[in-house]
């Protein structure tokens, strides 16, 4: 593994970025305006496509130029559009690996990985590409070509060549999102050994919610060119405070309520949402606001169990009853839309929909969890 970097400009460095690129086309505009810093670690760029993960690359890379900010690496400016400045892409010491790796089929694994190293010494090339080979574990595949390795090693090859140049920060978009779940793992746990010795700050993109939990110390959440959320993954992902987080990460049901009654003493709240033919009335947990307060309920259709008889003797507070109006396979997960005054999306194996002999029309009970009833501001 290549030494750390010693001096001391390099040993802790902070990206710190703020920008705005707009583009237009016929009738539409996409506009990027983004503020934010990554420390030296994982800093996770999450949200739907299109919300402008990779153009915010490309602007720290210089690949694309803003149109006003700054870009600067601790006290070392990429970018400034007030004084003028925007170094090249050759000069920022800017580590890229892309979603399509692009790997030089001519060269083998070793003369790709020593590519960027053109400018050294024959023997110190080698050492330092020898080096970051066994950091990745793939020395063995020096003298293959691209064409002859897995998409795994293609992947071990794509970030050696890139990390093998010490760069001052790293910008992956979704480097790993065609590999299986084992073959990700083992690629993350080396990523994330290397940058314990490096300390450099890794700006992520990924659509995986898994990859999220898995790295990232800090999640920027983009929508349609702005960061809508920032913070620990389990702040922003797992407790989403806005309606646009918490649709992002996969809060399928998002209802409108209102505050009927409080329960201090069991430290829940009863909430109504409005439906068709009466209300529906869940206990959620206590958050400040009293009756009468508007705000929005959200609850993921995984944390939904389905009953065909009415449930007895649960802890779980919310049982209601309902009608199957759809099943709709999704590979292994079955979605069902389910009629209980509102409409209600539950997710369900194969298994269960087969054992409970479930079918459009088939009565149901929805069991829901206190604490499965996630509040958001309205």
């Amino acid at each position: 593994m290549n030494p750390p970097r010693t001096d001391e400009s390099a040993a802790a460095p902070l990206l710190d970025a703020r920008f705005r690129k707009r583009f237009a086309a016929q009738s539409q505009e996409f506009v990027l305006e983004v503020e934010f810093q990554a420390a030296p670690g994982f800093t996770i760029l999450f949200g739907p496509s299109g919300a402008g993960k990779t153009t915010l690359l490309d602007c720290v890379a210089g690949l694309t130029k803003p149109d006003s900010g700054r870009i600067a690496i601790s006290d070392r400016v990429l970018f400034d559009a007030t004084q003028r400045t925007s170094l090249p892409v050759a000069k920022r010491r800017i580590g890229y690996v892309f979603q399509s790796l692009a790997l030089f089929p001519h060269l083998t694994v070793e003369q790709n990985v020593q590519y960027g190293l053109a400018h050294l010494p024959l023997a110190e090339r080698a050492a330092q590409a020898s080096a970051i080979l066994q950091a990745f574990r793939i020395p063995h595949l020096a003298r293959r070509y691209p064409r002859e390795i897995s998409g795994g090693e293609s992947q071990r090859t794509a970030l050696a060549r890139t990390l093998v140049t010490n760069p001052a920060v790293l910008l992956l978009d979704e480097p790993l999102a065609a590999l299986d779940a084992a073959t990700k793992a083992k690629i993350i746990d080396d990523l994330r050994a290397w940058n314990q010795a490096h300390l450099i700050p890794i700006l992520y993109v990924t659509h995986s919610r898994e990859e999220v939990f898995a790295l990232g110390e800090r999640i920027l959440v983009l929508d349609a060119g702005h960061i809508v959320a920032q913070g620990a993954p389990h702040e922003v992902i797992a407790a989403p405070q806005q309606e646009t987080v918490a649709q992002l990460v996969g809060f399928e049901n998002i209802f409108d309520a209102t505050v009927e009654s409080v329960h201090p003493e069991r430290g829940t709240m009863s909430c109504r949402i409005a439906g068709e033919g009466g209300p529906v009335v869940l206990e959620t947990p206590l958050v400040r606001g009293g009756v009468g307060a508007a705000l929005r309920i959200g609850i993921r259709a995984g944390d939904i169990l389905l009953a065909t008889s009415p449930p007895v003797g649960l802890s779980a507070r919310n049982v209601i009853p309902g009608r199957i109006l759809a099943l709709e396979q999704r590979d292994v997960i079955v979605t069902a839309r389910v009629k209980c005054r509102v409409e209600m999306e539950v997710h369900l194996t194969l298994a269960a929909r087969d054992s409970l002999q479930l079918a459009p029309g088939r009565e149901v009970w929805l069991v829901i969890k206190t604490h499965s009833c996630h509040l958001m501001r309205k």
